[in-house]
């Protein structure tokens, strides 16, 4: 294979449409803009706009609000967790936190933090270090010897002012 061989797949590249040049092309006079106004014109656009009438995004009622200082935690379940240990991705000697699991690939991102869920049974003796965890994981790991650490959740430096 030599360098002048290389070529794009057939139809990987569309020639643009020529626009403006007579009317036998189909796209003469007005380009397919149409007739007149602020739509022929470019870099315009009516987005909303009702001829006037009060568009239906100022009609309807607002709702909620939006919590800027809302944490997103990543969930874990105690089954999830069984799964890696017995996949050995996980070393049951060492504390178990979040970084840990990120980096043995049980999860994909920490976000705020990780919750411990209660869903399966856990075998395993663990210490394990979260964020957050429900009342009948916290039972669970107990049960079979281990011990669940609650941490408080990370401050934003710009919040505290």
């Amino acid at each position: 294979m030599k360098l002048s061989d290389i070529a794009d797949n057939a139809g990987a590249r569309k020639k643009r449409m020529r626009v403006g040049r007579g009317i036998g092309s189909g796209k003469g006079k007005t380009s397919g803009r149409g007739g007149k106004g602020q739509t022929a014109r470019s870099g315009v656009r009516i987005k909303g706009f009702e001829g006037g009438q009060m568009p239906l995004h100022r009609r309807l009622p607002k709702r909620g609000f939006h919590n800027v200082f809302r944490q997103e935690f990543v969930e874990i379940n105690l089954d999830r967790l069984q799964e890696a240990i017995d996949a050995k991705l996980i070393d049951v000697g060492s504390v178990i936190n979040a970084e840990s699991l990120v980096k043995a690939r049980v999860l994909r991102r920490a976000k705020d933090g990780v919750r411990l869920l209660g869903r399966g049974e856990i075998k395993a003796k663990l210490n394990i270090e979260v964020h957050g965890a429900s009342k009948s994981a916290v039972a669970a790991v107990e049960k079979a010897g281990g011990t669940v650490k609650i941490l408080a959740p990370a401050k934003d430096e710009g919040a505290a002012a």
